[in-house]
C-alpha cells in the first residue's frame, strides 16, 4: 500500500465497493487498507490457481548439513489472512509430516503501511514463529532498508527468495504516480530472486477514484495525470522485464475478479520453473 497498502479494487463486487462510506469515513482507504479485505476476495480464489509444490520446484533441497529456511517478503499483508492461507498452501502440514528430510523451512516478513492491521495480523497469527509482521511504508527508503535489512540479516542473506505483491500496484500507481510504480516495482526487483505479482485493471483505478468523489473527498492526487494506463498487466510486464532485470515466467491465470498472477524470476538465475506448470 502506500507501498505497502494491500489490496485493491475495482467492479461492484470488490471490498473497494462494498466497504462504504459509513465503514471507511474519512479516509475510504486510501492505501487499498481495507479492514475486511478478506471477506470479498477469499485466499483460497487465488491459491487455487497456484501450485502447492510451486515452491519446492524453485528451491529444491540443499545439500549439507544445515537448510537454509525460504525467505519471502508480503508487501501489502493487511490484516495477514492470505500471508497465513500463503504459508499454509506452500508448506502445508502434510508436507511437512511425509517431505521432513527434504522440505525447507518457510519465513515470511509481512509487511503494511495500516499499524491497526499488521496488530490483527499480529494477534490472529497461527504461525507467529515463521510469519513476521511489521508496520512499514515501503516507499519510505530509509525505513525500508533498515527494517528489511534487520531481518533479513537474521539469516545471513541480503535478498529475499521470492516476493508477493498482491493487488497493491494500483494503490502505490495512485499514491505515488507513473515515477513511484516504476520506482517500487524497480525496490521489489532488486529485493527478491523470483516476485509473485498481481496487478489490478485499469478499471479498479476508475472505481477507486470515482468512490473518492461519491464520498466528497479530494481525488487521487496523480490519477488524472498518469501516463502508464490500459492494460496494466502488460505495463508491469514491460516495466520489470524491460527496466528491472526480471524475465516472466508463467501466467497462472486469472482469478474470478479478473486479476492475472504473473511469476517473474531475475535473469541471472537458472531457470528452475517451466513455463508450463
Amino acid at each position: 500500500m502506500a507501498a505497502s497498502a494491500r489490496l485493491a479494487g475495482g467492479g461492484a463486487e470488490d471490498p473497494e465497493a462494498a466497504e462504504d462510506s459509513r465503514v471507511l469515513e474519512p479516509g475510504a482507504a486510501p492505501f487499498g487498507n481495507f479492514p475486511h479485505y478478506s471477506r470479498f476476495h477469499p485466499p483460497e480464489q487465488r491459491l487455487c490457481l497456484l501450485p502447492p509444490e510451486l515452491l519446492r520446484r524453485l528451491f529444491p533441497p540443499e545439500e549439507g548439513p544445515e537448510t537454509r529456511p525460504i525467505l519471502g517478503l508480503d508487501v501489502g499483508c493487511n490484516s495477514g489472512d492470505l500471508s497465513v492461507a500463503l504459508y499454509k498452501h506452500f508448506l502445508s502440514i502434510s508436507d511437512q509430516e511425509t517431505c521432513s528430510d527434504t522440505s525447507r523451512e518457510l519465513r515470511l516478513l509481512c509487511c503494511d503501511i495500516d499499524p491497526v492491521l499488521v496488530e490483527r495480523a499480529e494477534k490472529e497469527c497461527p504461525f507467529p514463529d515463521a510469519l513476521t509482521f511489521i508496520t512499514l511504508d515501503f516507499m519510505n527508503q530509509r525505513t525500508r532498508k533498515v527494517l528489511l535489512n534487520s531481518f533479513l540479516s537474521q539469516f545471513g542473506r541480503s535478498v529475499f527468495d521470492i516476493g508477493f505483491c498482491m493487488s497493491i500496484t494500483m494503490w502505490i500507481h495512485l499514491n505515488h504516480g507513473d515515477h513511484g510504480l516504476w520506482e517500487f516495482l524497480g525496490h521489489l526487483s532488486s529485493l527478491c530472486h523470483y516476485l509473485l505479482v498481481e496487478p489490478q485493471p485499469w478499471k479498479c483505478y476508475r472505481a477507486a477514484a470515482r468512490r473518492l468523489r461519491k464520498l466528497g473527498l479530494h481525488d487521487f492526487d496523480h490519477f488524472r495525470s498518469l501516463t502508464i494506463r490500459g492494460d496494466m498487466a502488460n505495463q508491469i510486464v514491460q516495466i520489470l522485464t524491460q527496466d528491472h532485470g526480471m524475465e516472466l515466467v508463467c501466467c497462472f491465470g486469472n482469478t474470478s475478479w479478473d486479476r492475472s498472477l504473473l511469476l517473474f524470476r531475475a535473469k541471472h538465475l537458472f531457470h528452475r520453473y517451466s513455463s508450463n506448470p
